[in-house]
């Protein structure tokens, strides 16, 4: 295993670059993050309409989130990479069919975890906001969506974990991802696929355990800064 590591770690890593484009590790992590940046902003705005008071607003976008959730991203990796050129006219190369599959997916995941982060909080947050003169959206924006998206902190890192091991799946339409790279060391090695496989495992695990401490570390620390609050609280 050591000598594979030696050998293929640069490889393993960055892919062909510089002198091709980037794959490897580095791609699956930039890949994972630009997904997770770019459905933010729609999964917030679909969150939003999801806990709308208007159902003319808030039906539809309940409708579009389970249909998406329930599709496999295989399933929308395909239509991405061979149902958009037929509809633009375009051919969209590997990563940018895999990113928007990406952006599309989270979305609707990210969608339900700003939901539940709005209603997880105590209806008279809501209250007290219209109470002082502020219109719904105002109040959304200024007093409600803040401790929100403060709370749901570890779910967001959670889905970022999610969204690292669903770049596998680029493997399907040939994006040079880490897993991808992995079978062609191997493919270069031939009589090593338990080492070969056995790195690319451990690379996910280390990756993911790592974030997952993450997540814990701030869900703790959110819960230790509310309850020192309610002690001030009660103090006082």
């Amino acid at each position: 295993m050591l000598e594979l590591i030696q050998t293929y770690w640069m490889y393993f890593l960055v892919g062909q670059y510089p002198n091709g484009p980037l794959g490897g590790l580095a791609l699956t992590l930039v890949l994972a993050s630009l997904g997770l940046l770019l459905s933010l902003p729609l999964g917030l705005v679909l969150g939003l309409m999801r806990v709308s008071p208007w159902a003319w607003l808030r039906l539809p976008v309940t409708g579009l989130i389970y249909v998406v959730r329930g599709t496999p991203l295989l399933m929308v990796v395909f239509w991405a990479y061979f149902f958009l050129p037929s509809v633009t006219g375009h051919k969209t190369d590997q990563f940018t069919t895999m990113l928007i599959a990406l952006v599309v997916f989270d979305a609707a995941y990210l969608a339900e975890i700003v939901r539940a982060g709005i209603l997880g909080l105590p209806k008279g947050q809501m209250e007290c906001a219209r109470s002082l003169g502020l219109s719904y959206l105002a109040a959304m924006a200024t007093v409600v969506l803040p401790q929100a998206l403060r709370n749901s902190l570890p779910s967001l890192v959670n889905q970022f974990i999610s969204t690292i091991k669903e770049t596998s799946l680029g493997y399907i339409i040939g994006l040079a991802e880490v897993s991808f790279i992995a079978t062609q060391i191997n493919s270069l090695v031939f009589t090593k696929p338990a080492q070969v496989f056995a790195i690319l495992g451990l690379t996910y695990f280390v990756l993911c355990f790592g974030l997952s401490r993450l997540a814990y570390w701030i869900e703790r620390r959110l819960e230790r800064r509310g309850l020192g609050n309610h002690q001030k609280k009660v103090t006082a």
